[in-house]
Parts: structure tokens; C-alpha cells; sequence
């Protein structure tokens, strides 16, 4: 384990962020929401990180390289993937004290962790804001996957996340995305993300995104983020509901991050006002 201390969070906000956030929106073919639209003070960070059980590309175990790669991203909001052991007890790999100490980052509570610290390897992170509700789904499919829907209080408003791992199976995939909307149309409306890696790199008829796309979509821009050190598939995603949610989307890429695991971290700005009105302000009532 490494004894580098991670680096302080960066508070990335206003022009500089909108700048490269809808910079890497064209390269990759997408259309953010014009920037002049929106207040600096209306913006969220949420990311998704596939942590692969903190062994990097170098096949190193350093839970403190990971630490330090979320330190780099300065999420609000942050959902880990491959946060424990797989199997067996699913022993917890990070240190979450330190990322509360040094990132300002909580861990949303989950039932049955008491060797772990997330669901089925999923942990979702927070800073500021309150924990209304959580809601643990075992996914269907041949491999033990999960996902966790939480509902948050931010100070822009009402949020609902689903941190979900989908199944490297396509049928799996598919049946996973069926019970991920079954379990978000059961709920109250609010702005929601789906954000993890989804595990899928097709767009077309074949792809299981296409259960998303009636709810989700338009689908965010397409950004690969795996593997690490030369980015070909775009497994990692964020999805919204509605889509004036997500007001840019780009990957975190360091010399870190391509090292620390063999995915890397997604992150996008989002706009919970502008969601709402979108709504038409009854996410908020139902909230």
C-alpha cells in the first residue's frame, strides 16, 4: 500500500470547468446546453470510477492511489464500482475515513455491510446534502451484481441516484435495465442519474442501452474510459432523466488514473434547477 497522501480535492466550478466540459462535449459529437444558460453556483460533480479493487494496470493493490485519483476528480457526488472483494466476506479495500478527512466524501449507509462498506461492491460517496432514502436491488443475471437507489436533498434541490454494475452477459445486461427502471417508475419523480459502469459499448440494436434510451435518452455523449492507458470502449456511463440534467460530461484523465485502475473515472456537471423546471416543479412537491 502506497503512503503517498492523495492530493486535496479540486473544487472544479464556473467558467473554467464549463470551458472543458463542453470542449470534450464536441469532440465527441455531443450537444451540452449553452453555457451562458446557467449560474456557476447551480453546478454538481458527479463521477462514476470503477475502482477494479484497487489493482492497478501495473497489477499493484494500493487503495491509497485510488484515494488519490478521487482527491484529483473533486466530485460532489461519487459512485465506485469494485469497492470490495468480490466474493467471500466482500472485505472493504478503502479507507473511508481518510477520504472523509481529506476529500469531505461520506459513504451513503447500506444494510448488510458489516464486513464491507457498499452494496455488492457498489459505494456511493457524498458531500454535503442528506440521505432521504436508500434502496438496494439485486440485479438478475448469472454474476452477483447490484444496484443502489438513493434518494438525496442537495442544496439545489431533490436527486435521485441509481450507483449500478451491470453484468459483462448482454442478456444479463438487459434483464439489469429492466429491473432498473422497474425500480425508478416505482418511486416518486425527481431528477434522476443512472451512473456506473454499464458495461456496454454498443449503441445500436444490440445494445442494452436501448432500454434506457425511452426514459434516459437522448444518451449522453459517448466518451470511452476503458481500457486506462488508451481509451477504446465507453463501459463507464451517466445517464439522465431528464436530459437538461447533465449540463457537460468529459473523462477524468490523468497519469494517475491511468495507472491507479483499468477504467477511467466519468464525470459530469449537472443542473438540478434546470432539471426541475423542466419537471415543471412536481418533482419537487413529490419529493
Amino acid at each position: 500500500m502506497s503512503n503517498t497522501p492523495p492530493s486535496k480535492p479540486k473544487r472544479l466550478r464556473g467558467d473554467r470547468l464549463r470551458a472543458r466540459l463542453v470542449r470534450a462535449l464536441k469532440q465527441a459529437g455531443g450537444a451540452p446546453r449553452p453555457a451562458t444558460t446557467r449560474s456557476p453556483a447551480a453546478g454538481t460533480l458527479v463521477a462514476s470510477y470503477n475502482v477494479h479493487k484497487c489493482v492497478g494496470t501495473d497489477n499493484r493493490f494500493d487503495p491509497g492511489r485510488i484515494a488519490a485519483v478521487i482527491g484529483e476528480i473533486g466530485a460532489d457526488i461519487i459512485a465506485l464500482q469494485e469497492a470490495e472483494a468480490r466474493y467471500g466476506k466482500r472485505a472493504a479495500l478503502l479507507d473511508l475515513a481518510r477520504l472523509e478527512r481529506d476529500c469531505g466524501l461520506l459513504a451513503v449507509p447500506v444494510a448488510g455491510a458489516a464486513n464491507g462498506h457498499g452494496w455488492r461492491g457498489n459505494v456511493l460517496l457524498v458531500r454535503g446534502g442528506t440521505v432521504q432514502d436508500v434502496h438496494q436491488i439485486r440485479l438478475p443475471g448469472v454474476e452477483p451484481r447490484g444496484a443502489l437507489v438513493v434518494d438525496l436533498e442537495l442544496e439545489q434541490g431533490p436527486l435521485r441516484i441509481v450507483a449500478a454494475h451491470l453484468g459483462l452477459l448482454r442478456r444479463s445486461r438487459e434483464l439489469q435495465a429492466d429491473a432498473i427502471l422497474s425500480a425508478v417508475q416505482g418511486r416518486s419523480e425527481r431528477p434522476t442519474l443512472v451512473v456506473g459502469d454499464l458495461n456496454e459499448w454498443r449503441v445500436g440494436d444490440r445494445s442494452a442501452l436501448r432500454r434506457f434510451a425511452p426514459a434516459f435518452g437522448p444518451l449522453a455523449a459517448v466518451l470511452p474510459s476503458f481500457p486506462s492507458r488508451l481509451p477504446v470502449f465507453a463501459l463507464d456511463r451517466i445517464l439522465a432523466r431528464p436530459h437538461s440534467l447533465i449540463a457537460g460530461i468529459e473523462v477524468h484523465d490523468s497519469a494517475l488514473a491511468r495507472t491507479a485502475s483499468d477504467h477511467l473515472p466519468v464525470k459530469a456537471l449537472i443542473d438540478v434547477a434546470a432539471a426541475l423546471a423542466e419537471l415543471g416543479g412536481g418533482a419537487r412537491m413529490a419529493a
